[in-house]
């Protein structure tokens, strides 16, 4: 077993805490990392002097009480996925600065197959859920197989050849060699750029966490309305006489006659002096639903999805149901989300999948359903374009030069047979 296998294999054995949602446990490194002996690789490297970067966030706690432990959270991680997954990688052609045609080549086979039983769909989940929950997705690749780095036991460690105790935003701070893996040999994929940080991400949870909170809270407070007896508007009044013994025990009997869904809607018998109160306060009377829906969009907004597009019930009600809104609300995905991302992932996984000269990797998105008006529009943007170049040339004007002008991005693609159009050859001799 090689080093590198050994490291990525070995499990934290210490916490290194900081802040954290939830409650539980921060962030952590790999005990290898801090490790006595292998920080001297470094010269005087120290976590003191601030010439490194850990994760400023609790990644357990972001997987635990956010994606696992809340709906919301966890329907946009999900819908972010699976559209996402649908896009391939391909390499793309450039022709003087221009973007060309897509096209195959052996070079990305590491991301149509990066592991045992996965394709590009699991590759692109994977970097999206830890982009997610971390801001950050690591890869590198051993024995040919794209292997996942915890993102939480990953530290970017940044200096330089002559100081390496400088700062990570000093001018001439550079990704130096870490104890193990050289930048050249890890994806880094940080879709959300942390504004404390020069070179990882920040997860798109992390504005949001009181709106995560308000929502588990508000779930929370439903549920025990229902398991507190179906409703949570009654007061009893005992009379100044009783005991606290005798409370007590009417207490205990009239919560096991009553408390609990099994026992709601059951007839009520109070005792000599107890006084029952309705209130008012109610699911109803607290606009639940709208309260919760707020957070909902909150939450989905922040995910870049929106509600619509997650099908929350927020959106599954009047104008949210149009067809038309639906779509408009696709397409701001697609065109605010979706292609951004994968351009983002297009220029990560570059570092194991290098392009040819004067091409770049690239996604390929024309099979995706969902898609397909935009491919539509396009079409539409197309003849167009050909419809304006043919009245340009029917009018004399040289072909070429009506190609430049109408749409740049065809020049060098078109090719003429040159016979020229009925409308510009040269009348017919009148007969004497």
């Amino acid at each position: 077993m090689t080093p590198l296998q050994s490291a990525l294999k070995r499990r934290p054995s210490s916490l290194k805490h900081s802040l954290s949602f939830g409650g539980g446990q921060g962030y952590v490194d790999p005990e290898f990392w801090l490790s006595e002996d292998k920080r001297s690789l470094f010269g005087s490297w120290s976590p003191d002097v601030g010439n490194h970067e850990s994760v400023g966030s609790s990644y357990d706690d972001y997987m635990t009480y956010a994606y696992k432990a809340n709906g919301v959270v966890f329907t946009c991680c999900m819908v972010r996925q699976f559209a996402l997954s649908e896009a391939r990688f391909q390499f793309q052609r450039l022709e003087n600065g221009r973007p060309g045609e897509l096209f195959d080549d052996t070079k990305l086979g590491i991301l149509h197959r990066p592991d045992r039983n996965q394709t590009t769909g699991e590759l692109i989940s994977r970097m999206d859920q830890d982009a997610s929950l971390a801001g950050n997705f690591y890869g590198t690749v051993i024995n040919g197989r794209l292997r996942r780095l915890r993102p939480d036991w990953v530290t970017i460690v940044v200096g330089s050849n002559a100081d390496p105790e400088m700062s990570p935003f000093d001018l001439e701070a550079d990704a130096p060699d870490p104890v193990l893996l050289t930048p050249a040999r890890v994806v880094h994929y940080s879709p959300i750029p942390d504004p404390e940080a020069q070179f990882r991400g920040m997860s798109w949870l992390t504005p949001i966490l009181r709106e995560i909170d308000g929502d588990s809270a508000a779930m929370t407070h439903k549920v025990k309305m229902f398991r507190n007896g179906a409703f949570s508007n009654l007061a009893l009044t005992y009379p100044k006489e009783m005991g606290v013994d005798a409370f007590k025990e009417y207490v205990k009997m009239f919560d096991g006659e009553h408390k609990g869904t099994a026992q709601a809607w059951k007839t009520f018998h109070f005792g000599s002096g107890v006084d029952p109160k309705v209130l008012s306060m109610d699911l109803k009377a607290l606009d639940f639903k709208n309260i919760a829906g707020h957070g909902e969009s909150r939450i989905a907004a922040a995910a870049g999805v929106g509600a619509i597009f997650a099908r929350l019930p927020e959106s599954l009600g009047g104008a949210g149901l149009m067809q038309g809104n639906f779509s408009s609300a696709m397409r701001q995905c697609a065109d605010t989300t979706f292609r951004p991302t994968w351009r983002m992932m297009s220029a990560a996984l570059e570092t194991i999948a290098p392009p040819p000269d004067n091409s770049r990797l690239w996604y390929d998105d024309r099979d995706i359903e969902f898609l397909q008006q935009d491919a539509k529009d396009a079409a539409e943007i197309d003849q167009a374009l050909a419809n304006a170049i043919r009245t340009l040339t029917d009018g004399g004007f040289d072909g070429e030069s009506a190609v430049r002008a109408v749409a740049p991005h065809w020049v060098g693609k078109l090719e003429h047979t040159g016979l020229p159009s009925v409308q510009v050859q040269p009348a017919a001799p009148t007969p004497s």
